[in-house]
């Protein structure tokens, strides 16, 4: 199956993504991962973007598909993909759709995880505290609530236009959260 998960930072996509690959089969390409492993290593890649992730900011188009276009390749032609982080603007969707419907490779379903804005405040602040630096302080947590409504949140409209959005309530435990997204997801699951 080929799910993209959206939602706010700290709305669990990290949480979830691995679980709903597992589940479904699929593998899961999480953006956030890929850019810290790069920062962490020290690539000349990880050093260009080093500035971005730390800021808050979004990472420029270019680089997010030079480093996604080899995992989710590989993802779909394995069993199908679970994209956690991307895409992350309008203009990465609509390029993303547009390169995945040549391949025949687009989304089964995009998952919505739904969390108020206190909600994530509160898990960012708790993450930070255990040493994710790209959740930082107040203003970069600030930076990147601001970021999704303005560049992220106009997904769901362009998602729900073509028929491939559902949204699921973030606000509970985990457990609870998987179960519901596997109940919406299980009703879209494509034929074999």
């Amino acid at each position: 199956m080929r799910i993209i998960l959206l939602g706010a930072p700290g709305s669990g996509k990290g949480t979830q993504g691995p679980i709903l690959a597992e589940h479904f089969g699929s593998t899961h390409v999480s953006t956030g991962e890929l850019l810290r492993h790069e920062i962490a290593e020290g690539t000349e890649l990880g050093q260009r973007v080093r500035g971005y992730v730390q800021a808050g900011e979004l990472v420029p188009d270019e680089i997010v598909f030079a480093l996604l276009s080899e995992p989710i390749a590989a993802a779909a032609a394995s069993g199908g993909y679970v994209l956690d982080g991307f895409p992350r603007s309008l203009h990465q969707a609509e390029e993303a759709y547009a390169r995945a419907e040549l391949a025949g490779v687009t989304a089964d379903a995009v998952v919505n995880l739904s969390a108020p804005d206190d909600v994530v405040r509160e898990r960012l602040g708790m993450r930070a505290a255990y040493g994710r630096a790209d959740d930082g302080d107040r203003d970069v947590i600030e930076r990147r609530l601001r970021i999704y409504h303005s560049e992220t949140e106009p997904l769901l409209d362009f998602y729900r236009s073509r028929g491939l959005l559902v949204t699921v309530d973030a606000t509970g435990p985990a457990e609870e959260v998987t179960e519901a997204m596997i109940a919406v997801l299980t009703d879209r699951t494509p034929a074999s």
